[in-house]
């Protein structure tokens, strides 16, 4: 074995990261700068930080009180919550993708996706759960997330073991049946509006992003990351099939109990806030993969700001193709992730993982 090797691959991989960092750094500037005002750069950040104690009297105050509420109340809240939406379903994608050993599997096939718009449009459309203000929509979509993942999870026994067949077919017909009671929601609905606001938020969007609805999505998305690397090796193992994963001292059922619970979390939270937003957790792990190969331990930090960087600029396109107006973000998502599988199908050479991390 090269002695050097592992120490190049370790190198090459904390420069990656460095790469990917500062990219999202950047992705991050320009999101806040490009609309219908331009913003200086360095105004970009000077307003941020000086809402720190720390640098309260830093920066002379040479921007206007236009520039600071069009960053400090809009721009950045957006900014913010791509970042974690990005990050978080291209996480999912790969958690779940290693759950059901299908590359083609994403956040959305548990049916999570369809429960939470189902619990949305009632309240867009019907005003249920008014009495929790702004939070209606985010709480309905995410107990709407909950109830459908419990059912698909309650499906997926066979003899209290998850069979992974029976919860990709049950994810699958629960997500169906889901979505059909979401079009009745919407047709029913009693006004045109409501019907164009539900159809909005079911196609996804950032535009609702608020710094007071921003804490418990990033301290799930953090904690869920964080939890995820620390079971990095279950995840590996898991690759290698039931039967090997058990052999090798994993309870391969009661880990994916925890995966489940675990990915149901992380979508209900982010897709609450920022609808369904698809084709992220499906496209991105297959990216990175390419990039570092299969060990999860590599795999999701470079997904997490991959996903993120992706969908900043996906988001950028959903707010300026069509100015004034504005795209759901999840034709934007859907436009690109389209074709890519149409040229990952055509590669002769692909399989799951990616050639595998040697």
């Amino acid at each position: 074995m090269n002695k050097t090797g592992p120490i190049k691959n370790r190198i090459s991989f904390s420069l990656l990261l460095l790469v990917l960092m500062f990219l999202l750094l950047l992705s991050m500037t320009f999101a806040v700068m490009i609309g219908p005002v331009s913003i200086h750069p360095l105004t970009v950040w000077q307003i941020p930080l000086s809402k720190l104690s720390i640098f309260e009297t830093a920066f002379a105050q040479d921007w206007t009180r236009a520039q600071e509420q069009i960053i400090w109340e809009i721009r950045f809240p957006r900014v913010i919550l791509g970042v974690l939406v990005g990050a978080g379903l291209a996480v999912v994608g790969v958690t779940i993708q290693a759950l059901v050993r299908n590359p083609l599997a994403e956040p959305f096939i548990l049916g999570i996706s369809s429960g939470a718009s189902v619990g949305a449009t009632m309240v867009i459309v019907f005003g249920a759960f008014s009495i929790f203000g702004s939070y209606a929509v985010s709480l309905a979509a995410f107990l709407g997330a909950l109830l459908s993942v419990f059912f698909v999870f309650f499906l997926a026994q066979v003899q209290g073991r998850i069979s992974t067949v029976r919860l990709l077919l049950a994810g699958i017909a629960i997500s169906m049946m889901l979505s059909a009671l979401t079009n009745y929601i919407v047709i029913s609905a009693p006004r045109a509006e409501g019907i164009r606001d539900a159809m909005f938020w079911m196609m996804g969007s950032l535009a609702a992003a608020k710094w007071s609805q921003l804490f418990i999505p990033t301290v799930t998305v953090i904690v869920g990351l964080a939890i995820l690397l620390c079971l990095s090796r279950p995840l590996n193992l898991l690759l290698l099939g039931e039967e090997a994963a058990s052999h090798l001292g994993l309870n391969s059922n009661v880990f994916k109990k925890i995966l489940i619970v675990l990915t149901a979390l992380l979508t209900g939270v982010l897709v609450a806030l920022s609808g369904a937003i698809g084709f992220v957790g499906l496209m991105i792990p297959h990216i990175v993969r390419l990039l570092v190969g299969s060990d999860h331990r590599r795999v999701l930090p470079v997904s997490a700001l991959l996903g993120a960087i992706f969908l900043l600029w996906a988001d950028v396109v959903a707010r300026t193709i069509v100015a004034p107006q504005e795209l759901p973000i999840g034709i934007v998502t859907a436009i690109c992730g389209g074709p890519f599988f149409i040229w990952l199908l055509r590669r002769s050479n692909y399989s799951f993982g990616g050639g595998g991390s040697k």
